[in-house]
């Protein structure tokens, strides 16, 4: 096991359940983006408000906010694992889709990982 597994859970083993490198970068992603601010009791500064946004009307503006507040999120918390190279936000009646293309520190590979998130 490199990294802690989210949600915490215990594996077949009776012990932690891991995750490799990845996943555990994507969980993280996930949990930036789906935390709201305040939510934290230890952190409150800490999560997007992403999911805040998910009723309000959907216009081109909205994208472009959701796009910046991704990736200033993402560059704000995960900042020391990985380099945001793009951001594509997609919100349609209650759902919301969030492709982010990322690159670990010290790989040189760019990975893709999409969210999806239903009210």
């Amino acid at each position: 096991m490199t990294q802690f597994g989210f949600p915490y859970r215990i594996g077949p083993d009776g012990g932690t359940e891991g995750a490799d490198l990845d996943a555990h970068i994507e969980q993280l992603i996930a949990l930036v983006l789906f935390t709201a601010p305040g939510e934290r009791v230890n952190r409150p500064d800490f999560g997007s408000g992403v999911r805040q946004l998910l009723f309000t009307e959907n216009a081109p503006e909205l994208a472009t906010a959701l796009q910046h507040l991704v990736q200033g999120s993402l560059q704000r918390f995960l900042a020391d694992l990985i380099e945001v190279r793009g951001v594509a936000v997609a919100a349609e009646e209650s759902t919301l889709s969030v492709l982010v293309q990322y690159q670990a520190i010290g790989s040189s590979e760019t990975r893709t990982v999409k969210l999806v998130r239903e009210a």
